[in-house]
């Protein structure tokens, strides 16, 4: 396969280890890509929703082509969002090529981005919203499933497929406000900030536009997600693109590269050290960079 060479791709909202993950497709992504740098912007790894009983092959492989991509020369930061909110006590971690942190800040060409998860807006994720958010994460997992389910009988029958959690969204106004709201103040910070761009994720709606206030204007960019929508975002020669997966491009098959021992034994070793407690040491807590 001919990857694509890119300088920079952000993915957020991939939810691993959830039945909504589109892992199969997201892992045929990655393996068409060829990235500098690699931005996870949160909710990487849903330990809210973490289950022993539940972490597919596929999910595994994710986490492999992301840990090879690294060893290969990709730059990657793994930005902490809510839902694995847990790694942000070891936020400044760096190993190699892999930085730990809960925002970045990058100079592209010139122009100074601010990114960031996102949740910091959401009030559902402090406090007893925070335990109703986990019992609505399971609602919503559920929800898709179900939906998967229902598609895979509508194309069975050769009808179009529908979104569910799509449809309740747009059915509700408050969570369109919500939508709209955060947007807007993430939009607000970041020209207050003298940002020229801001990227977020959480929200699960893939977006790029400029947004106005009375004191100047940003580009909001939003990677979307890989549960509905399997969008990332790309930056290439000074300008950013929004990625959408085709289904066209969509391996269904599991048919990817088998685990060897070596393999096993080399991401065992990294996953321990990236979650050992006795890794004070390597802390850096460099927060901003030029590429």
């Amino acid at each position: 396969m001919n990857k694509r060479h890119i300088e920079l791709v952000v993915l957020s909202d991939l939810h691993l280890g959830t039945y909504g993950c589109h892992a199969n497709q997201l892992l045929d992504y990655l393996k068409s890509i060829d990235p500098q740098t690699l931005i996870l912007n949160g909710d990487i790894i849903d330990i809210w929703n973490f289950s022993k009983n539940y972490f597919p092959k596929s999910h595994m492989q994710v986490l492999r082509q992301i840990l090879k991509m690294t060893e290969k020369g990709t730059t990657t930061y793994y930005i902490t969002g809510n839902h694995d909110e847990a790694l942000r006590k070891y936020s400044g971690l760096k190993i190699g090529k892999f930085h730990l942190e809960d925002k970045l800040i990058l100079n592209l060409d010139g122009k100074k981005t601010w990114i960031f998860h996102g949740d910091i807006f959401d009030a559902t994720t402090k406090g007893w919203a925070k335990i109703l958010a986990k019992l609505g994460g399971k609602g919503y997992d559920i929800l898709i499933w179900t939906n998967r389910l229902i598609n895979d009988i509508l194309h069975y029958f050769g009808k179009e497929k529908i979104s569910l959690s799509k449809r309740v969204k747009s059915g509700v106004k408050k969570a369109v406000q919500w939508v709209s709201n955060f947007e807007t103040i993430a939009a607000e910070l970041a020209i207050d900030q003298n940002f020229d761009t801001v990227i977020c994720g959480h929200i699960h709606q893939p977006q790029q536009r400029i947004i106005e206030s009375t004191i100047g204007n940003v580009l909001y960019l939003n990677s979307g997600d890989w549960v509905e929508n399997c969008t990332s975002l790309e930056y290439n020669n000074g300008s950013w693109t929004l990625y959408k997966h085709s289904e066209d491009d969509i391996l269904l098959t599991d048919d990817f590269d088998e685990l060897h021992s070596d393999d096993i034994k080399a991401e065992a070793s990294l996953y321990q050290e990236i979650f050992n407690l006795n890794f004070n040491s390597k802390l850096s807590h460099k927060k901003t960079a030029t590429i």
